[in-house]
């Protein structure tokens, strides 16, 4: 490969990174409360009860999407809202819907 396309390319440990993170998004609960927080904030039980989980399970999920920085929560009270803290998120999950016949 030429240098000139080589420094077009993203870096190896970048891709590294997104490819951890893209492991943590391929699972179907996840991807399912990807789906309700671009359109809203939710609680983990609200979550869990989308998945037909349990709540602990649901926020063993959250926090691996957390971890990769694809999520935030905030405090209200006794509840926490999780909400969408990576805005690609959305053009990802269009690309999802999109192949797989959702949209």
């Amino acid at each position: 490969m030429t240098t000139k396309a080589a420094s077009t390319l993203t870096d190896l440990n970048a891709l590294a990174e997104a490819a951890e993170c893209l492991k943590t998004l391929a699972h179907p609960h996840r991807l399912r409360m990807i789906q309700m927080l671009i359109r809203g904030r939710y609680t983990v039980g609200e979550l869990a009860e989308a998945c037909g989980i349990p709540s602990h399970m649901a926020s063993e999920h959250l926090r691996l999407m957390q971890r990769c920085g694809f999520l935030a929560s905030e405090k209200e009270g006794r509840k926490a809202y999780y909400q969408i803290a990576e805005p690609h998120l959305i053009s990802l999950m269009n690309c999802v819907e999109t192949r797989f016949g959702i949209a």
